[in-house]
């Protein structure tokens, strides 16, 4: 039981990620990605919405992306949390400030924005539409890489 509270090396967790795409495809013939839970939430929370991107999205028809996501989010914090021999807090202490919330809210607003602009998210294409061979999703994925290590080699963040 002691492999269970160590993190999983690379050649493990990346297969058991990757072997989601075909599972879900086979077996509930859906498309793996996490951004498309904003557009079911705010269709969900404004079902007379006058934005076409809301109103025109079937968020009862397209219920599990949200089942989806809740549990990645109860799936990170039972990781973290439970099956780790140190609890992982949940930011690093510098975001715990007035400079690391306006950063927290600029990078998500950019990825948000980015995310739309992209018409997929990072798991979307780089999990799901790399898998699927689609060309637009290696291009994604390629700006994606090279846009977080100009944040971290260039910008320093």
């Amino acid at each position: 039981m002691d492999w269970i509270w160590q993190p999983w090396p690379w050649y493990v967790s990346g297969p058991l990620i990757g072997l989601m795409v075909p599972a879900l495809l086979l077996l509930a013939g859906k498309s793996f990605g996490i951004s498309t839970s904003f557009q079911h939430l705010g269709a969900m929370c404004s079902p007379n919405s006058k934005v076409p991107y809301f109103r025109d999205y079937d968020w009862r028809r397209n219920h599990w992306r949200l089942v989806l996501v809740i549990g990645v989010i109860l799936g990170a914090f039972i990781g973290a949390q439970l099956l780790s021999v140190e609890p992982v807090s949940f930011l690093p202490a510098d975001y715990y400030s007035w400079r690391g919330l306006t950063l927290l809210i600029v990078g998500g607003f950019l990825v948000g924005f980015g995310t739309r602009y992209a018409n997929g998210c990072t798991s979307g294409h780089t999990i799901m539409g790399l898998a699927s061979l689609h060309w637009p999703s290696l291009i994604a994925t390629i700006s994606f890489f090279i846009g977080g290590l100009f944040m971290v080699h260039v910008l320093g963040f």
